[in-house]
């Protein structure tokens, strides 16, 4: 049972499970223990819990001048605006040409930019394909592969960027629900992966195609689940070094301000990292029960925890590995994720670029890159990210779908 009290600026949400108690779990602790003893193995006994949530939206400010020389990023780097005007912008992809591509949603558009002069400053925009919810680009052999909802689609690309006839190589991938947003990507093996994000907060899903990472073939073709019981995970790639796949998992909403932490998974054939029943460093999730006879205990034996976790709600989207070479060489294969940021937290977080430092082929930490999007004491913003790839000339760029602006970050 959920009850909203709703004020302007935040919604007090009880959720209480069972009959017999209310038992009240602080979101803080982090002790597996205290939740094993009051979620019941099984539902031969009663579980109750009162969590207290937030719903906290904070303002929208435009992309002025003033709010983005407020960024901030490392010594020795710069953040500038490479495009703006652009709509919506979500997901980003590059080409060796110097080639940007950004889709838009809700516009139903992918458009191409260039910056033909050298100054870092897109000259040139052109939309280059229309496809109903396009959201998912990724650059392979020479096509541009872009996912829709159900769709997936492929199209060539020609001398000066522009795509060909958008051609569909998939048309029944499952209902978006709550999250449509698919990505998509091409790994060492060759094969097209597919993310498909689960249609709710936390339930067993009836499509064993959602909440997984898929892998077919580059026509779409031997479409199979590749691994399972990831709630939403938008940001994926392979180390150069490794080739090993990680991806950024949404957390479970409506747990609380600081659960469940968004978590950095690597991804493995057949693996199964946990949602709806287990999340996190292995706790259970008091609103599902695993199905039939399996317990908790049970389900958590089979499930693969995170590498690393990240700030509950933060929202991580899309992520990229740096390959170029205009950043110092410390930079060189780490990861950067695009962190859209809360809404389900009494004060916002994420709003920032994080990059993911790697030692050794493995994550060991996650550093603030670009932050300062929120402003006036935390109450309003002026970016949610969403899209991060690397330019050709080594720069970092990522979007945002509210002021529509592209940024470009240069080390100089």
């Amino acid at each position: 049972m959920k009850t909203l009290h709703h004020y302007r600026k935040s919604v007090l949400t009880v959720i209480a499970v069972g009959l017999l108690a209310t038992i009240s779990i602080s979101c803080d602790d982090d002790d597996d223990d205290f939740w094993d003893a009051f979620i019941p193995e099984t539902d031969k006994e009663a579980t109750s819990a009162q969590i207290q949530g937030y719903v906290f939206y904070p303002a929208l400010q435009p992309a002025s001048d003033e709010n983005v020389a407020r960024l901030k990023v490392p010594s020795g780097f710069k953040v500038t605006k490479f495009a703006e005007g652009m709509g919506k912008p979500r997901i980003l992809a590059t080409s060796e040409k110097g080639h940007v591509y950004a889709s838009d949603r809700e516009a139903g558009i992918v458009m191409m930019l260039m910056d033909t002069n050298g100054d870092g400053v897109a000259d040139d925009k052109k939309t280059v394909a229309n496809i109903k919810q396009v959201h998912g680009l990724y650059i392979h052999d020479g096509k541009m592969y872009m996912a829709a909802v159900k769709e997936v689609f492929m199209a060539g690309i020609n001398a000066d960027g522009t795509l060909g006839q958008p051609r569909m190589l998939i048309s029944d991938l499952p209902d978006g629900g709550q999250h449509p947003n698919r990505t998509l990507a091409f790994g060492p093996d060759k094969k097209m992966y597919i993310s498909v994000g689960s249609t709710c907060n936390a339930c067993p899903e009836p499509n064993p195609e959602n909440a997984t990472l898929l892998r077919a073939e580059a026509d779409g073709s031997n479409r199979k689940v590749f691994a399972k019981g990831l709630r939403n995970t938008i940001g994926f790639g392979w180390h150069p070094e490794t080739a090993e796949l990680w991806g950024m998992d949404h957390g479970i909403d409506w747990l609380g301000d600081d659960e469940q932490k968004e978590e950095l998974n690597q991804i493995k054939q057949n693996a199964d990292y946990g949602w709806p029943y287990i999340y996190g460093e292995g706790k259970y999730n008091p609103g599902d029960r695993p199905k039939g006879d399996t317990t908790y205990q049970q389900y958590l034996q089979k499930t693969t925890l995170p590498s690393l976790t990240y700030q509950a709600h933060s929202a991580p989207m899309a992520m990229t590995f740096y390959t170029g070479s205009q950043f110092p060489q410390d930079y060189r294969n780490d990861a950067f994720v695009a962190m859209r940021g809360s809404w389900n937290r009494s004060s916002p977080v994420g709003y920032k670029i994080a990059r993911v430092h790697f030692e050794n082929g493995k994550p060991v930490r996650f550093d603030d890159f670009v932050t300062g999007f929120t402003v006036d004491n935390n109450k309003a913003h002026f970016g949610r990210l969403v899209g991060v790839a690397v330019h050709s000339d080594g720069s970092l760029l990522f979007s945002d779908d509210t002021n529509g602006v592209i940024y470009r970050v240069a080390y100089q």
